[in-house]
């Protein structure tokens, strides 16, 4: 075993080390894998995710690197993404509420507002697009007026939508981690109401992959996070569940979840024999009567 981990450490490395060696800030590195920009690979020790030094040299190799992998992975705020698509934040923030331009994150500032991070080269090949230019001057269509006079922000369920993806890319193949994947975006009732088996809701647990820390645990900004992040309008949560469903009929067709082995029975031993009350008859019972006639 301490050799298949030796020879693993050799050709792959930890998330922490691929991000020192390509130059990336963590959060940089994390985005990239979940963007598909960087192919990583299971840790055979039973870890995480690792990431293999060809793939390091690869990326390496690449022209333009570091600076090029760098501006594939940038993000901004309103202000710089209006900036980049040529106009005002309120007309930014509109789109993006009516769903047309989709977070890749959020964090909540210092007075628990938050801010919602979008895809540098995404919003250039958006404004680039000929077919939005109706979207970027003039009057909004009627449609995103209608949706934004109702209040709709979509901003919130596309970014889950968004991160379920990712989530769903790492888990490839395997039921129980595509499972868990929808379930970390569930209300825990609604998964127990799905998953009644609480050996299978614990073994769901222990696949369960992180989502994005927001801080301390318990706090405020952790409880608002946490609410961004759980499924809430009826059709979305119904499409979860639906799928969560789904999945763990495959999940339990394939690798059952496991269950404490059963407890030996206890050997009984033969209880003793009652007493004999049966009353005697025949010569031996007149001989036992007649020696307990009192004398004298």
């Amino acid at each position: 075993m301490s050799g298949t981990i030796a020879k693993s450490d050799r050709l792959t490395c930890a998330p922490s080390r691929a991000a020192r060696e390509l130059d990336l800030r963590r959060g940089d590195f994390d985005l990239a894998v979940n963007l598909g920009l960087i192919r990583t690979v299971p840790d055979e020790g039973g870890g995480g995710r690792r990431v293999a030094r060809a793939e390091i040299d690869r990326l390496r190799a690449e022209d333009g690197f570091p600076d090029a992998l760098r501006e594939r992975v940038a993000t901004v705020g309103t202000h710089e993404g209006a900036e980049i698509m040529d106009v005002t934040p309120t007309r930014f923030t509109n789109l993006a509420r009516f769903g047309l331009l989709v977070p890749v994150r959020f964090y909540l500032n210092r007075y628990r507002t938050v801010v919602w991070l979008y895809p540098a080269e995404e919003l250039r090949q958006f404004a680039a697009e000929k077919s939005n230019a109706r979207l970027l001057t003039g009057r909004m269509p009627a449609q995103v007026r209608e949706g934004l006079k109702a209040k709709l922000d979509r901003r919130p369920r596309n970014w889950r939508g968004r991160h379920v993806g990712f989530l769903l890319r790492q888990a490839g193949d395997d039921p129980w981690a595509h499972a868990a994947a929808v379930a970390c975006l569930l209300d825990p009732a609604d998964v127990a109401d799905v998953v009644a088996d609480p050996y299978e809701r614990d073994h769901l647990n222990r696949c369960r992959p992180r989502l994005p820390a927001h801080g301390a645990p318990g706090s405020p900004t952790a409880e608002r996070a946490q609410k961004l992040m759980t499924a809430s309008e009826p059709d979305e949560v119904a499409w979860f569940r639906a799928d969560l469903a789904h999945t763990m009929e495959t999940a339990r067709r394939q690798h059952p979840a496991p269950r404490p082995a059963p407890e030996p029975a206890l050997e009984q031993e033969d209880p003793p024999a009652p007493e004999d009350h049966t009353p005697s008859h025949g010569l031996l019972g007149w001989l036992r009567r007649r020696g307990r006639r009192p004398t004298g």
